[in-house]
């Protein structure tokens, strides 16, 4: 069986994947129901943000589904978006013209918009067929699950994550004298081994974004520009799969946090590394340009997640060249992490053959077949092992599962129903916010705080 090709919630974000999806869309038609392979045949259709080709990859898996359910036929349609917000809103469209699939992979930046209003909750299912599932979930964090949980309820089985650890080239330390940090480096650390890179290489890449952009700097700070709270429930789930685990019934971002002291003290420290020539200013972008960027060594660090091992393999860059750390401390080491998984819509007509389907993709089989090479971080424990790195990841690729298990506060990108616009109000804040001083900065958080106000005082979430 030939392996799949995969297209992982960070791939787009990734090494190669931003840039081969950046501008497949620019006049993507309104979807309809001629679009979906196999409406009006009774078939599971399943949803992916990719290309065709990426979805041809996938058969591999619903084939072999379709071996041991032979009267649940699968057709896998692709949807081209420059982002996950873009796929989210043509999915929206979809809904609207009732052409919807039976089930969407999407990623924790579309989770709780999802959950929200779109997808079918899985708890009964899981208690129903516990003894089958226990062994994903002794596989997988439960930090994962924990992310994927709103109110109380899970609306999806995690498959693969990546949290933002920061990738640094050996090469640029070398020729500059410097070492490999520790584990335990701190901010201060970090600043300095910059310095020691200026002049020869662009010392920090960042992007501007909600993964791998100002957001790990929040959170290495303890804060957030939006306010973070749990919810209860969910305690059957949790004493059933996670017996002795004290969580909750999921993340909830309730707010603006944007003028808080820690928020102004993190953008005030990423504006003096550009301002100082250590770091770019984070609207240069990513994708295909980064990854030859790095490769290359002419960047000495930038952050990512386990998805850049098969982008970085791929542009030729061998293991010895680079390493992976923790994100440098500050007052916590606190990561942050994206995930994905599929999600069953509520109007699908097929509740127990989708159900049936993410039982199968949360199966080691399945996820054996869908992440073949490192190009993400599966969420099965089991996967992340030698087999999968040797020969082609850093010598210390045991850090993406293990930031998990090292920073247990480690939580996921704060995405809200209303993902799509506190992003916008996000990234256009951040690019104003390190144009100017001081005073900027300021200016730009409170303009910030009044993007967000306005998204939180609108009813509908989308």
């Amino acid at each position: 069986m030939a392996s799949p090709s995969t297209l992982t919630r960070r791939a787009l974000l990734g090494a190669g994947g931003a840039a081969a999806l950046a501008g497949t869309v620019a006049a993507w038609p309104r979807l309809t129901g001629a679009d979906i392979p196999g409406r009006g045949q009774d078939a599971l259709t399943i949803l992916i943000l990719g290309t065709s080709q990426d979805a041809a990859g996938r058969q591999a898996i619903a084939d072999a589904f379709m071996e041991t359910h032979p009267d649940i036929p699968v057709l896998i349609q692709s949807v081209q978006a420059t982002d996950w917000g873009d796929f989210f809103a043509k999915i929206l469209t979809m809904v609207a013209s009732g052409t919807q699939p039976d089930i969407v992979y999407t990623a924790t930046e579309g989770a709780q918009l999802f959950a929200e209003r779109l997808a079918l909750p899985l708890d009964d299912y899981l208690l129903r067929d516990a003894e089958e599932m226990k062994d994903y979930f002794e596989d997988v964090h439960p930090s994962l699950i924990e992310a994927f949980m709103y109110k109380g309820s899970l609306y999806q089985l995690p498959l693969d994550f990546n949290a933002a650890n920061m990738y640094l080239n050996l090469d640029v330390l070398e020729r500059n004298g410097l070492e490999m940090p520790g584990e335990d480096w701190t901010k201060d650390d970090f600043t300095e081994l910059l310095r020691g890179m200026k002049g020869d290489a662009t010392p920090y890449y960042w992007t501007n974004r909600l993964f791998g952009g100002i957001v790990p700097w929040l959170y290495v700070n303890d804060t957030s520009f939006l306010i973070e709270e749990r919810a209860s429930g969910g305690e059957d789930f949790w004493s059933t799969f996670y017996p002795g685990e004290q969580r909750s019934g999921g993340y909830l971002w309730t707010g603006s946090n944007a003028t808080d002291d820690r928020v102004h003290e993190s953008f005030e420290h990423l504006r003096g590394l550009v301002g100082e020539g250590l770091a770019v200013r984070p609207e240069e972008g990513g994708g295909n340009t980064l990854v030859g960027l790095f490769a290359s060594g002419r960047i000495g660090s930038t952050p990512a997640g386990g998805y850049w091992v098969q982008g970085l393999a791929e542009g030729g860059m061998r293991p010895e060249q680079y390493d992976v750390q923790f994100f440098p401390r500050w007052k916590t080491q606190r990561h942050q992490f994206g995930g994905a998984g599929y999600a069953v819509m509520k109007t699908t007509d097929k509740p127990d053959q989708a159900w049936e389907w993410i039982k199968y993709t949360a199966s080691k089989e399945a996820m054996e077949l869908a992440f073949p090479t490192p190009s993400t971080t599966p969420t099965r424990r089991s996967m992340v092992n030698d087999s999968l790195y040797t020969g082609i990841g850093p010598e210390h690729w045991s850090r993406f599962y293990e930031t998990l298990d090292r920073f247990p506060s480690t939580g996921p990108i704060p995405a809200p129903p209303q993902q799509a616009a506190v992003e916008t109000a996000l990234i256009r804040n951040v690019s104003t916010a390190l144009s100017g001083g001081p005073d900027q900065v300021a200016r730009s958080l409170a303009a910030l705080d009044a993007d967000l106000r306005a998204v939180f005082s609108e009813e509908d979430p989308s």
